[in-house]
């Protein structure tokens, strides 16, 4: 395989040098009969950056040979740091298919990445149009579908029914009750994990729908709430941030994270029509002064 661009090293690429190696990599390889592109790179609304991965997708006619020598991936730069998803899956016993595709996650000691798959035609024909976030790079045979320019819509904040709302806002209360037990008995782990994988969840939940009622749910804000900044009124963004604190500080964040719960829940329930249940707010918050206190 003779391609005209490889990275020999030295500063951190270009973003046109790097969609001219991945390219150059595809059109001199005839087992790569097209190549897209899914993430950010795609998305028109995200202003980009030199952090940004590239999210590649290469159709190939088989996966069995680039397996045999996954050491061909070097031809994409000097890498830092590969994991390979699919392998990782298989180890923790998951059914994989190695020859529908395959991931590499490519880090590379310049700082860009990589997030290479393959996939055979098949698997393009089931995936391809699914995505909104798509756009073609190269196709040999004239086999990737037709799709409408790549936008963010499939990403964006989904109107919550009441019965989604009403139980967002019992898991949150219901579990902080965990949370406090957890403090009180020093059991770190627990309460640390109960609250940013349980609570924090909810409350993050409900400030997607927070950020919808002002946005018309016509945006996406990103993976986690990566976007929260973007959206969020500085004050409640300032707020935001002090949900997040260390063991030693866990009070403070839960309090945080109940005031702010309790207005972005409010105005949602408002904006639907749905009647916010102050009765658990004020019981649970009753419960949690308690436990912070030691009273019995």
């Amino acid at each position: 395989m003779s391609i005209g661009y490889i990275y020999r090293g030295g500063n951190m690429r270009t973003e046109q040098e790097m969609f001219d190696l991945i390219l150059d990599v595809a059109k001199a390889d005839e087992r790569i009969r097209a190549v897209y592109m899914n993430g950010s790179l795609a998305n028109p609304n995200i202003k980009k950056d030199k952090y940004q991965d590239y999210d590649i997708v290469y159709v190939v006619a088989e996966t069995e040979s680039f397996l045999i020598d996954k050491n061909w991936i070097s031809v994409f730069g000097e890498i830092a740091m590969v994991q390979e998803p699919d392998s990782n899956d298989f180890g923790w016993g998951e059914n994989t298919d190695y020859s529908r595709s395959y991931c590499w996650l490519m880090l590379f000691k310049d700082g860009n990445r990589i997030d290479l798959h393959i996939q055979v035609k098949e698997v393009m024909n089931e995936e391809y149009t699914t995505d909104s976030l798509t756009v073609p790079l190269l196709d040999k045979d004239n086999i990737l579908p037709q799709i409408p320019p790549a936008n963010d819509k499939g990403y964006w904040i989904q109107k919550p029914n009441k019965s989604k709302y009403d139980a967002c806002c019992n898991e949150f209360w219901w579990c902080l009750n965990n949370v406090a037990k957890g403090i009180v008995r020093d059991q770190f782990p627990y309460a640390m994990r109960m609250y940013n994988e349980i609570v924090h969840k909810e409350l993050d939940r409900m400030i997607e729908w927070y950020i919808g009622t002002k946005t018309e749910f016509s945006v996406s804000v990103g993976m986690w709430g990566k976007y929260f900044k973007k959206y969020l009124p500085a004050e409640t963004y300032e707020l935001y941030t002090k949900t997040y604190l260390n063991y030693e500080k866990l009070w403070t964040a839960i309090f945080a994270a109940c005031e702010l719960f309790r207005t972005v829940a409010s105005e949602v329930g408002r904006h639907f029509g749905y009647v916010y249940n102050q009765s658990d707010d004020y019981n649970m918050m009753k419960y949690l002064t308690k436990m912070k206190n030691n009273e019995s």
